[in-house]
């Protein structure tokens, strides 16, 4: 076995990778494995006994959504009992920020690898603030849900099929060279995005005052791209995962109670920590002590290469998460140390146009004690309250020890 090989070619397949935007679909339609009784969320496996907080808020709207509860109590009752069934999206080829809840009849973009043929899924995103992915499930949370399913996503759809597709790919690279870092920082892909489909959405619609709608929808939201951003970075880390050998990184996902990984040559086994809680800036009004752990699919970005390891682009990201223009530097510096590659395509103007640290190994993090650094949105630990800031994270160097030593047993090392 050649340690060395496998990664090269892990990190190779995930950067030579070109996630296209095709799509839009029903989640029981396109997503592999989706039933009718089945909800998808963020991070590793989890029960409604042992989900956080914004978890169990984000099932319950999602199963108000459906129809098929009214509150709380008769979610938390569907759940265990087993009429409705939790996933991770990992599971199914899909990716959710924060809670990450995809019920089946939700709209979910549809990203193809050209490259490789291999599909990745995510649902829209809600912007800022009260919404289901922070566990928020009021009456205004599930009206703009509704809207979101009912006007806004049948128009995107047309509109992304006259369009021939984006290339995400492409999208991310310039917006590294706008300000962006593809996590937390969105605002020039947003703009970018939007104005990629808005004139086809002008040209689909048969309302102008409906395209104006849902052209201001995307435009006023500095996170409409970052859903299809991570179905794209879900599909570039998958076609590096499953690499017999491999100590590549492809998943980092965390459901607000653990903190999963996986590694491409450990196939679909999950290694889990209790998540930290996130030390950033908060909302008027609220502190740490109201912070839920660490919640959501977005780290996928980290995964691919861009996120909190190209914070060296966003120097403006640290009037969200908390720090200096010199600490995002820094975090980038300091990712470095613990990749296997710099990426080709994704590159950073600061560092001289330097590539963004690719391919987390997971030898270099337990060799060196530095594990990935992250920058995260803060969800209100109670149900039903929603985004509460936004900060910074990393998982104990124990997550990562203990995955090498099964990587050891597995591959028979030492």
């Amino acid at each position: 076995m050649d340690i060395e090989k496998a990664n090269q070619e892990a990190v190779e397949r995930m950067m030579e990778a070109r996630p296209v935007l095709v799509g839009l679909g029903k989640a029981i339609d396109v997503i592999p494995g989706m039933k009718d009784n089945l909800l998808l969320h963020a991070g590793p496996p989890i029960t409604w006994e042992r989900a956080s907080g914004p978890m169990q808020g984000a099932i319950t709207g999602a199963l108000i959504f459906e129809g098929k509860a009214k509150n709380m109590k008769e979610a938390q009752e569907m759940v265990e009992s087993g009429k409705i069934q939790l996933e991770p999206c990992h599971h199914h080829q899909a990716v959710g920020p924060m809670a990450g809840v995809t019920s089946p009849s939700m709209s979910v973009y549809i990203l193809e690898n050209k490259t490789h043929q291999n599909y990745a899924y995510s649902n829209l995103n809600e912007g800022y603030g009260k919404v289901l992915r922070y566990g928020a499930y009021s009456e205004e949370v599930i009206d703009k849900l509704k809207w979101m399913e009912e006007v806004m996503a049948p128009l995107l759809k047309e509109a992304i099929e006259a369009s021939g597709g984006i290339d995400i790919r492409a999208l991310l690279a310039e917006s590294l060279h706008m300000g962006d870092e593809g996590h937390n920082r969105n605002k020039a892909g947003s703009i970018m995005f939007t104005a990629k489909l808005a004139p086809f959405i002008a040209r689909v619609s048969k309302d102008p005052a409906v395209a104006s709608d849902v052209i201001s929808a995307l435009g006023d939201n500095a996170l409409s791209v970052l859903n299809p951003v991570m179905a794209a970075c879900k599909a570039m880390s998958d076609a590096g995962h499953g690499i017999e050998g491999s100590t590549i990184i492809t998943v980092m996902a965390r459901n607000g109670t653990d903190f999963g990984i996986r590694i491409s040559g450990l196939g679909e086994r999950w290694f889990t920590t209790p998540v930290p809680t996130p030390k950033g800036l908060y909302f008027p009004g609220f502190s740490e002590e109201d912070s839920s752990g660490d919640i959501g699919d977005s780290t996928i970005t980290e995964s691919a290469g861009i996120g909190g390891f190209a914070m060296a682009s966003a120097p403006a990201i640290v009037n969200f998460v908390s720090g200096t223009p010199k600490d995002a530097l820094n975090t980038t510096l300091e990712m470095y140390e613990i990749t296997y590659t710099e990426h080709k395509y994704f590159t950073i103007p600061p560092l001289d146009f330097r590539g963004t640290p690719m391919g987390m190994d997971l030898r270099k993090i337990v060799e060196k004690g530095i594990t990935p650094r992250i920058n995260t949105g803060i969800a209100h630990k109670d149900a039903g309250v929603g985004q509460v800031g936004a900060g910074l994270v990393r998982p104990p160097i124990s997550l990562f020890q203990e995955a090498l030593v099964a990587f050891a047993k597995h591959y028979q090392i030492g």
